[in-house]
């Protein structure tokens, strides 16, 4: 079993579980900026991909379009901590973004929503929805009980 068979099924189950990440963008000033987002995770066994729907007129489009990295971690007052660093890509083509609101319109709860009770997104055909693909390059799983009771494993994966 590779590590990111080990890893990926651990984050994907405890990033659903959390629902609610910080994420980092650096904006073009080389200054770091967060956000609360949560993405939709797919591992299908063998890459992991993250989903995040969002309007490419946001202030983290401007930073993308200068670094298209985002660093996302969620924590949970247990003290479980998730993290992954990847790759962000705009899926902006009309069957990218039908296929992307269907994804959140119809995702496992708790990260699945309508994506329509945004302001502005009247559906995937609206200049204001987009679709980010992220690519993940690094990922750490961090089970609270590690760091309270010194039980569990941390679950670290890094891109060839």
């Amino acid at each position: 079993m590779s590590e990111l068979e080990r890893v990926a099924p651990a984050f994907v189950e405890m990033a659903h579980r959390i629902v609610w990440g910080v994420t980092a963008t650096v904006g073009a000033d080389g200054r770091p900026r967060t956000r609360v987002l949560h993405p939709i995770w797919e591992w299908d066994g063998e890459r992991l991909t993250g989903w995040i729907a969002t309007s490419p007129r946001s202030p983290k489009a401007g930073d993308l379009a200068h670094q298209p990295e985002v660093s996302i971690t969620y924590w949970a007052p247990d003290q479980d901590t998730c993290t992954v660093d990847a790759h962000a890509v705009w899926e902006l083509e009309l069957e990218q973004k039908r296929a992307g609101w269907a994804r959140f319109a119809e995702g496992p709860p708790p990260v699945g929503y309508d994506p329509s009770i945004i302001p502005g997104w009247d559906g995937p055909e609206s200049d204001a929805f987009g679709i980010l693909r992220l690519e993940p390059r690094w990922l750490r799983v961090l089970p609270g009980t590690l760091l309270i009771r010194g039980e569990g494993e941390l679950l670290t994966w890094r891109a060839g």
